[in-house]
């Protein structure tokens, strides 16, 4: 029978977790293949830019005078 020794520096930082080698590798596999951006549309790149030209010369409201004038309190 195999024996593993786990020095106490690792097991102080939270959980370990232990699988073999093939799920681990499975794992990464399928972690690598996750979009983790997606390219903009046409249109969504336009509404960005009209978003930050209103922000650069100050056409915005804040949270707070969009909740007077929706008559929300509070």
């Amino acid at each position: 029978m195999d024996t593993i020794t786990i020095p106490q520096k690792l097991t102080k930082k939270g959980d370990l977790v232990v699988i073999p080698r093939r799920e681990y590798e499975e794992l990464l596999h399928f972690h690598s293949k996750i979009v983790k951006e997606l390219p903009m549309t046409l249109r969504q790149r336009q509404a960005l830019l009209r978003a930050r030209k209103n922000l650069a010369q100050g056409n915005f409201l804040t949270l707070h005078e969009l909740k007077r004038k929706l008559g929300i309190k509070n």
